[in-house]
């Protein structure tokens, strides 16, 4: 009897230990797998909109100081076609104060379209004096696209650098402001004197519209 007894008793141990054992090991996975989940969400939660600078991934002050090296000195050759064929190029461009405006185009709507329309509408900036090129890397049959959704277009002087050779030349498509670093511009302008020296460069990854500043600094020229 004594034996049986014993035997029972352990029995009854060994379960209550088996027992308490799963319950341990229970909490201790319920507790971990809870823990892992809120630092998944933590780690995935969205992040709050951030401002039109951040989708720009260009270059940084190296970027800049190669656009301010251009300042003081002659243009580079360059010749840039419009919708029509007809060409500008720094020899026929002498004489005239002169605004290049390079952006990517189609891709960059409304920002790039707006400044390309204001610039446009803008006789401070169009006269005897004063010619504005907005500069596009589009091919010229596409471009009508753009014509056809915003019709402020049309009145702008729009150039193609489809093979971004004269945007290459000048630094701009390695820009702060460019959202396909290396390949194509962002939204930069170029001021260049009646005699083909540039007097200003300006980029802006804000894009912002920039008509006033630009009188501003070509009121600057001779």
């Amino acid at each position: 009897m004594n034996g049986k007894i014993i035997n029972n008793n352990d029995r009854i141990i060994l379960a209550g230990i088996a027992s308490f054992t799963i319950i341990v090991v229970a909490a201790i996975w319920f507790l971990s797998n809870t823990a892992s989940r809120t630092g998944n969400s933590t780690a995935a939660a969205p992040e709050p909109p951030d401002s039109m600078a951040s989708h720009h991934t260009g270059g940084g002050r190296a970027a800049t100081a190669i656009l301010d090296a251009l300042v003081g000195k002659t243009v580079p050759d360059f010749t840039l076609t419009d919708r029509d064929g007809k060409a500008y190029s720094k020899d026929n461009l002498q004489g005239k104060k002169v605004v290049l405006f390079f952006n990517e185009g189609l891709m960059c709507y409304p920002a790039c379209w707006n400044q390309i329309a204001e610039l446009a509408s803008d006789s401070r900036l169009n006269n005897k004096d004063t010619i504005v090129l907005s500069v596009v890397v589009d091919p010229v049959k596409e471009w009508q696209r753009a014509v056809d959704k915003m019709p402020e277009l049309a009145r702008a002087t729009v150039v193609f650098d489809t093979n971004r050779e004269v945007s290459g030349k000048l630094g701009l498509l390695t820009t702060p402001s460019s959202m396909h670093y290396g390949s194509l511009p962002g939204h930069s302008y170029v001021i260049i004197d009646r005699d083909g020296t540039v007097r200003h460069v300006y980029d802006d990854p804000t894009m912002a519209i920039h008509n006033d500043q630009l009188i501003d600094e070509l009121a600057k020229l001779p």
